[in-house]
């Protein structure tokens, strides 16, 4: 099954997918490996972003000409690839993952694509493996689908590792809608977290209904 927004109908998620730049083979058959494991149960098909969000997600990389990117969750590799064919040749993304067996599928597909060289990925704690690294400006983007109560930690280790003007793009801030009456942790993680980048001064701030939520902050 293709991931879409819970915003959309079937018919509209299909008529979203037609207006936009058609997956390569490399997207295509990523997606339905993806899937094929999710119908299986090896792993939860809610981890994987829409191709309408990773074809954003390359567009922006591009357009902002950013250079040095993470990702804090990669899980089989999507959005990582996404965002690594929107960096310059000499661009780098270093992803965080606990998960060996599925970024094992990552891998493959970074290989396929050419994009092996560009990315680095580092398997333990993303919280720990984040803070180890260089509490200075580095990154001129980030990508964090992760734990979803880690969120704020997450936001406020980027901050100083941010380049002045750095891009923080946060996935599932809408919580299939249940940002509005949020019941289990996660829920009531990103909602709270929600209402307090609104007022943030580190950060400019926009939810975006893309996908199932899609929060892009901008370092002042």
């Amino acid at each position: 099954m293709t991931p879409r927004s819970f915003l959309l109908t079937p018919e509209l998620g299909d008529y979203v997918r037609a207006s936009s730049e058609p997956p390569d083979d490399v997207v295509t058959d990523l997606l339905a490996e993806t899937a094929a494991l999710a119908d299986r149960g090896e792993v939860p098909a809610t981890f994987q972003i829409a191709p309408e969000q990773g074809t954003f997600m390359q567009l922006l990389t591009a357009a902002l000409g950013a250079r040095r990117a993470i990702e804090i969750g990669t899980f089989t590799g999507y959005s990582a690839l996404c965002i690594a064919r929107g960096l310059p040749e000499d661009g780098s993304l270093l992803c965080l993952d606990v998960s060996e067996e599925w970024t094992a599928v990552a891998r493959r597909y970074w290989a396929r694509a050419g994009l092996a060289d560009r990315i680095e990925l580092r398997l333990g704690d993303a919280h720990e493996s984040l803070a180890a690294l260089p509490a200075e400006p580095t990154f001129d983007l980030a990508f964090v689908d992760a734990d979803k109560t880690g969120y704020p930690a997450y936001v406020d280790a980027l901050h100083p590792r941010l380049t002045p003007g750095g891009i923080v793009l946060l996935d599932n801030t809408l919580a299939s809608g249940r940002v509005l009456d949020p019941q289990s942790d996660n829920e009531r993680a990103i909602a709270d977290l929600n209402a307090a980048l609104a007022t943030d001064p580190r950060w400019e701030t926009v939810l975006l209904p893309l996908a199932d939520g899609l929060t892009m902050l901008r370092k002042r």
